[in-house]
């Protein structure tokens, strides 16, 4: 982070973290508050290393992770994370077809597990099947590596699928209440299919989410398009390659109020200096608009969904980009791959 977008985030995240002076001393000012947590979360140093380099008590350095953590979530996610519109949608697709070359493609969808320390009383619920306690964080990525929507705070003890279906975007992708694009014809191609996300074997096949084929009497074609896919979807997994190495905190175990904090603001922090990087202008605020702002939607809390059985229609849907895949939409270099 160079020292312009340092001063452009304490411009944005300052007056949530500026502390009055007391008769008694005075207090810690916004650009160190930053600082100390931006150093925990670049490094994941524990409390007292901090400390030390700041010349603050540990406890002082542990509430001022938790309160500019929290500040800045607040102050960036409406610009670089606002809930996407039909149009927005429509420009990560384009964004698929030209760069993964994955039509109708507005996302790849993953889950990833932070290492956690185990709350008391808290049983099995965060302990995983890697034999870590854990928090499980759901992320819908777009072609430029940008996160679009984010879920955070499952369970370690659920899997990807589990978090989808408890996830207020995975009730929402259910309900059709996320405004994507309505179904529109391939290029190249007489099909009409709907914009989906892509994911891995641990979703579900729905018609809006692809999953590859199982390995079971695969054919050459089925093949095919298990590697179309994964090629689109592998932005996801690069995605969450940058965020940890990038925030080392990833790899310290916090409480699950700490943890949840420090990796919100990872995920604004990286779409900060990630539209930094590709020059991409986020959305103008609801002041800076000249027009009247549309209600701008949510997404809520919301009750577990049902089983995860494909439908027929999602399995025509996954064969109909299959025959695609290896007619009109063949790329050259794919018969050598598979």
């Amino acid at each position: 982070m160079s020292k312009d977008h340092f001063d452009e985030l304490l411009g944005k995240v300052g007056p949530l973290i500026t502390k009055a002076d007391t008769s008694m001393r005075l207090s810690i000012g916004p650009a160190e508050r930053l600082a100390i947590c931006l150093r925990y979360l670049a490094t994941g140093d524990s409390y007292r290393t901090i400390a030390f380099s700041y010349r603050v008590g540990y406890i002082t350095v542990a509430l001022i992770v938790r309160e500019v953590a929290g500040a800045i979530w607040t102050a960036l996610v409406e610009e670089t994370m606002p809930v996407p519109q039909m149009e927005d949608w429509r420009a990560i697709a384009a964004e698929f077809q030209e760069r993964w070359n994955f039509p109708n493609c507005v996302g790849a969808i993953d889950g990833k597990h932070v290492v956690i320390q185990a709350p008391a009383n808290s049983v099995s619920l965060y302990f995983n099947y890697k034999s870590t306690h854990s928090l499980v964080l759901l992320a819908v990525v777009d072609a430029q590596y940008l996160f679009r929507v984010v879920d955070v705070g499952g369970f370690g003890r659920s899997s990807d699928s589990g978090s989808l279906r408890n996830s207020a975007f995975g009730e929402s992708l259910r309900d059709g209440s996320l405004q994507l694009p309505p179904d529109t014809v391939i290029p190249g191609a007489e099909r009409l299919l709907p914009h989906v996300f892509v994911g891995d074997e641990a979703f579900p096949l729905l018609d809006n989410v692809l999953r590859p084929f199982p390995e079971r009497q695969i054919t050459r074609e089925r093949r095919m398009f298990n590697y179309r896919l994964s090629r689109a979807r592998l932005v996801v997994e690069c995605a969450f390659g940058i965020l940890s190495s990038r925030w080392r905190m990833f790899r310290r175990s916090t409480s699950p109020e700490v943890t949840e904090l420090c990796v919100k603001a990872a995920f604004v922090l990286h779409n900060f200096l990630r539209r930094k990087t590709i020059g991409r202008k986020s959305r103008p605020s609801v002041e800076e608009s000249t027009d009247e702002a549309p209600d701008t939607p949510t997404l809520c809390d919301v009750p577990r969904m049902g089983s995860n059985n494909a439908t027929r229609r999602s399995l025509q849907l996954r064969e109909n980009f299959c025959s695609y895949f290896n007619e009109d939409g063949a790329v050259p270099w794919q018969q050598n791959v598979v």
